[in-house]
């Protein structure tokens, strides 16, 4: 058993629809336009996880899918939100690029007014990664490593870059999970912040920056890893993962989490699960 007990936080997500899901291009390992997408199937699955976000005491928002917008589905990647500040998105491959567009127009039209149009690379939450103590940033295959500096300026919080190494684990949120930090635990115990991620995603350097900031971080075997189960969303208690990743259920009760095993096997085929559908709107 964890040695603090484990409290959910109720939290504000934005997620957008899977109307127009399909994988017409391959811009990461996992996408083959010759697999057919089943989009009924999608938007069942993609459903069901919002429907558990809600049933849990959480907000989802809903940002409206647009047509030719395939990847809009995974919505984490559209900015990153931080006390009611928000850093745009800039995409690496122009397939993706208007999707920026369409998560600023939602910013704008339902209050957001600090926000900033970045110049440098980042794919919003897929890169980055916020704990009470700082924003990791993943670099290596699409957000820029100028970008880094460009969040830390806007935020005015610690950015930590991790170099990614391996093309599965093309963003941030595909090699690792927040699973708590201190506003979770409340005045309960846990002052720390705590993850969980899979070390050989990570080139050996930010492995080592890894084990010094998480020494007692949950490590991850490579078959949960490529069931994209550290693509998952913790409130601080449940954590909601792909159903495939069995191997971490045990170890997160260990914890004092909550799993909650979510089929989105037909968003997978675009290398998104759970994290890649939630963006978290934070402050």
């Amino acid at each position: 058993m964890s040695r603090f007990p484990r409290r959910a936080t109720p939290r504000r997500y934005l997620m957008c629809s899977p109307a127009h899901f399909k994988v017409t291009y391959s811009i990461n390992p996992w996408m083959d336009p010759s697999k057919p997408v089943d989009v009924p199937l999608a938007v069942a699955q993609w459903e069901d996880l919002r429907d558990r976000y809600r049933s849990l005491g959480h907000t989802v928002e809903e940002l409206t899918p647009r047509p030719g917008l395939p990847d809009m589905v995974f919505a984490a990647n559209g900015a990153t939100v931080i006390g009611g500040r928000v850093l745009g998105a800039r995409f690496a491959y122009p397939e993706r690029g208007p999707e920026a567009v369409a998560h600023l127009e939602w910013f704008r039209e339902h209050g957001f007014t600090d926000l900033l149009e970045p110049t440098h690379v980042n794919e919003g939450e897929g890169d980055f990664a916020v704990t009470s103590s700082y924003v990791l940033a993943g670099r290596g295959f699409r957000a820029s490593p100028l970008s880094h500096g460009e969040a830390q300026e806007f935020f005015g919080c610690p950015v930590i870059g991790l170099d990614l190494v391996d093309p599965r684990y093309y963003h941030l949120d595909t090699a690792l999970a927040v699973l708590s930090d201190a506003g979770d635990a409340g005045d309960a115990g846990d002052a720390g912040d705590d993850v969980m991620y899979y070390p050989p995603a990570f080139s050996p350097g930010s492995q080592a920056v890894l084990r010094r900031l998480f020494p007692d971080a949950l490590i991850a075997e490579e078959p949960d890893a490529v069931a994209l189960g550290l693509n998952a969303v913790s409130d601080g208690l449940h954590v909601l993962l792909p159903q495939g990743a069995v191997g971490l259920f045990a170890p997160l009760r260990e914890r004092g989490y909550e799993p909650v095993p979510m089929d989105l096997s037909e968003l997978l085929k675009g290398g998104g699960s759970v994290k890649c559908c939630t963006q978290e709107l934070r402050g």
